[in-house]
């Protein structure tokens, strides 16, 4: 492979390099790099090319799925469960979607919430951890704790927020749970007591860390006023952020138990999604818990996971834009089609927030959302149209994708087509969707990362069968 050099560019880039004190600074050119990988792209893509037959013959588990789309049993845990099909005489049959936390239906704890208006997620936060659902005093003791936490150490919105701003906040979050680190006296004690403290060190934190992160952003980025607001003690996770994200720091308690809902939705999805199994994987190294928690808020960005929800509000965006009558099935299905050949949309060929790797005739989560939305929306005189054309996405999708498919077992709408519509009747921006989920997970995170840390004992070390050829290594002065 011959990649051959540009001199201009070389020039450039050595003319650029400043000497201070007797030292080289380097003054990175971003055009070198970008011009250099452009060019030896296409030498580089069939290195990275394997034939699908292989992995066909050799019988590997593409996306740890079994070839009846099962996942491939990696582990036990006692903390979250995800159902959405029972199996029969080996076969898969469908069945409504469950989602139980510590053995307990999510959809039990949300309607107790609602019944008696009370705030839920702190309360859910302990069942996670500590494994069962905490008393009156326990739930008031854990709340006082939760919110001493949430100070962040001296100075770290100004050194680590402010002097390095990301357009993105997931990117962010991650660089600032690694720079927690290196405030913590004791980052590396992998003992129980001390895992426990930095998990509800972490839950107080990361609301308050998006929180900045969107103010620094919006402010770097946009040209918008700077406005950072210190959480209040005694406030619910759901009203304090509520609190920090909005100028004028108003909300109504409606406003702020319904966030509080979505929150509870997602604070746990079993261990074997992909963020949470990216933290047991780091966890089963022996690393310590703020890498751990960092590597699952990478997993969590991506579009095909926690992601999705703001690819499902752009999908939604170019929906409008090009559809005539979205509210009418039949030309919502040609668009769609256009989609899934890749023709429309972000080119992707994918339909964000349709279908889910558990849960098959519904997803708990996704009716609760839609319900609570539209109750919501109705009641602050919020036009209901956006809701309507999300459910025609929902009823024509699923069959064109199934039928594509050639597929028998059901496909339901899950928990990311709704969840943007909702935070949208909130008036929380688009940035702020995916970060929310991660405020939400981290409870379910860190309780995945100390069972595995107690009771996995050993390195998560999979296989990958090795296709390439033996060749001699060739000396310089005789490459071609």
């Amino acid at each position: 492979m011959n990649i051959g050099y540009n001199s201009n560019q070389f020039q450039k880039w050595e003319h650029e390099n400043k000497t201070i004190g007797g030292r080289v600074t380097m003054i990175y050119d971003t055009d070198l790099p970008v011009a250099y990988a452009a060019r030896i792209a296409d030498s580089v893509r069939e290195k990275y090319t394997i034939d699908k037959k292989l992995v066909t013959e050799e019988g590997v588990k593409r996306g740890l799925r079994n070839a009846d789309g099962t996942g491939v049993l990696a582990g036990i845990t006692r903390i979250g469960s995800v159902m959405g099909y029972y199996v029969e005489d080996e076969m898969r049959v469908p069945m409504e979607g469950k989602l139980y936390y510590r053995g307990i239906d999510v959809e039990d704890i949300v309607a107790s919430n609602r019944k008696n208006s009370v705030f839920g997620y702190e309360e859910v936060a302990y069942l996670l951890l500590m494994g069962e659902l905490p008393t009156a005093r326990e739930l008031l003791d854990f709340d006082e704790v939760l919110s001493k936490a949430r100070v962040l150490p001296a100075n770290f919105t100004e050194d680590i927020i402010m002097r390095a701003p990301s357009a993105n906040i997931m990117n962010k979050l991650a660089s600032c749970v690694l720079a927690l680190y290196t405030y913590d006296p004791n980052p590396e004690d992998n003992s129980l007591e001390n895992m426990l403290r930095t998990s509800i060190e972490l839950i107080g934190r990361l609301p308050v860390l998006v929180a900045n992160s969107y103010a620094v952003m919006r402010h770097h980025y946009q040209e918008k006023s700077l406005y950072i607001h210190q959480p209040k003690e005694n406030l619910s996770l759901a009203e304090n952020f509520l609190r920090m994200v909005r100028p004028d720091k108003q909300y109504t308690d409606e406003e702020a138990k319904l966030l509080d809902t979505m929150l509870v939705l997602h604070a746990e999805h079993g261990g074997g999604n992909n963020s949470a199994f990216v933290c047991r994987a780091l966890s089963s190294s022996g690393t310590d818990t703020y890498s751990a928690i960092a590597g699952a808020l990478g997993s969590l960005k991506g579009p095909l996971h926690g992601g999705a929800n703001a690819k499902v509000i752009e999908m939604f965006h170019y929906i409008k834009e090009n559809v005539s009558d979205p509210t009418d099935d039949g030309m919502m299905r040609d668009y769609l089609g256009k989609i899934l050949d890749g023709e429309a949309g972000d080119r992707s060929g994918k339909i964000y927030g349709i279908g889910h790797a558990v849960y098959t005739v519904s997803d708990p989560r996704a009716k609760l959302i839609k319900k609570f939305a539209r109750e919501v929306a109705e009641k602050k005189g919020i036009d209901t149209r956006d809701l309507d054309i999300m459910e025609t996405v929902e009823r024509t999708a699923v069959p064109l994708i199934m039928e594509r498919k050639n597929q028998e077992i059901p496909m339901c709408a899950n928990v990311d087509l709704y969840s943007g519509l909702v935070y949208g009747i909130l008036g929380i921006p688009q940035e702020l969707y995916t970060p929310l989920f991660a405020v939400s997970r981290i409870s379910g995170w860190c309780a995945h990362r100390i069972e595995e840390a107690m009771t996995g004992g050993r390195i998560m070390r999979p296989a990958y069968r090795a296709y390439v050829k033996r060749v001699p290594y060739v000396e310089m002065n005789e490459r071609e």
